[in-house]
């Protein structure tokens, strides 16, 4: 399995996207995005991604050069369109409109239109709470999982990520989830690696469930009914709020595709005393890290702190690619005329 170090994962993850036509700065922006997947293992969301990135500029998913424009200013709520650009350079404007509007009013919330996809969306509330300011993001996007007690596609696995500051430059507490059982990701890099993916994640078009990758029809929502509503109410928020609804379209027959989101940010200090909160937040923390563990648990994590711990190890030791990663990102370096660098021969 190759190893790569995060600076040269980045440059070559950077060189890809930019070959394939992305400004330079939306490669920097997206391959820093991708790399941070895969140092906190989250490799789903990592590099194993370029090569349907290029694909999706290629068939116009995604647009690069787009400058956002402003679409509504209004108190601490905006909305900017971003014309398909790169997600993870859309939403991290957003996420830095939300944080100077919850600067200068104690809460910004931004929605991001017509974005691309976005990746592990923990990467921008992190951002927000290492400037000391409390960070959601949600994102939405075409069908890809059931609706409880339905057949079929019918929505998107629309992620949320919470990340609230901590004390002392000590790592943000932050959670990421999808509201499917399991990401697409994470039925991708099965595929990559050439494993059968756990009963519960998915259903074939027959609607059974299926351990094979390769036959994945649509992704089961997360915990039944309660996964595939909140997933409904990220989708209005998110995309029918700032008038880009993807969904209804798509269920009344328009082949519409499409990814929206939102950032919202909130300053501590607009609800009192900051270092009051920081403290409280620290003293939850310890109570938590001091509960039993289960049998054969190594300890109680809280959310993201698995994530911050492989990013150590990995950022020690190297950043372990998939045989099957590592074989098709050979491959669309090869097509885009690029050098294969060394850690993947």
């Amino acid at each position: 399995m190759p190893v790569a170090q995060k600076a040269e994962l980045i440059d070559f993850t950077s060189a890809l996207l930019a070959a394939a036509g992305y400004t330079p700065h939306e490669a920097a922006q997206t391959a820093d995005l991708l790399v941070w997947a895969n140092l906190r293992g989250a490799d789903s969301h990592g590099v194993l991604r370029v090569p349907r990135y290029v694909e999706m500029i290629e068939t116009g998913v995604v647009r690069p050069g787009q400058q956002p424009k402003a679409v509504r200013e209004f108190g601490a709520t905006c909305v900017f369109d971003y014309g398909k650009a790169p997600g993870a350079v859309a939403m991290q404007h957003a996420a830095g409109k939300a944080g100077e509007l919850a600067q200068a009013l104690g809460v910004g919330w931004c929605g991001a239109r017509a974005i691309s996809h976005a990746g592990a969306i923990g990467y921008f509330t992190a951002h927000l709470a290492r400037r000391g300011l409390i960070g959601i993001v949600m994102t939405a996007s075409r069908p890809l999982m059931s609706y409880f007690g339905a057949k079929g596609e019918a929505l998107s696995t629309n992620p949320l990520s919470i990340a609230v500051p901590r004390p002392d430059g000590a790592d943000p507490i932050v959670l990421d989830m999808s509201t499917a059982a399991v990401a697409l990701g994470k039925i991708m890099a099965a595929k990559d690696a050439g494993n059968p993916i756990p009963l519960g994640w998915a259903i074939d078009a027959n609607g059974a469930e299926t351990s094979d990758p390769h036959a994945v029809a649509a992704i089961l929502p997360m915990a039944g009914p309660k996964g595939s509503g909140l997933s409904l109410m990220i989708e209005i928020l998110s995309s029918v709020l700032v008038g880009n609804a993807v969904i209804a379209p798509f269920l009344g027959g328009e082949a519409k595709g499409g990814f929206n989101g939102l950032a919202l940010a909130i300053d501590p200090a607009a609800f009192g005393d900051a270092a009051a909160f920081l403290s409280a937040v620290e003293d939850l923390a310890a109570a938590i890290h001091k509960l039993d563990p289960v049998a054969g648990a190594d300890g109680v994590r809280l959310p993201g702190e698995r994530g911050f711990e492989t990013e150590r190890q990995r950022l020690a030791n190297g950043i372990p690619l998939a045989n099957g990663t590592a074989k098709n990102l050979k491959e669309a370096a090869m097509r885009l005329g690029l050098a294969v660098p060394a850690f993947l021969i």
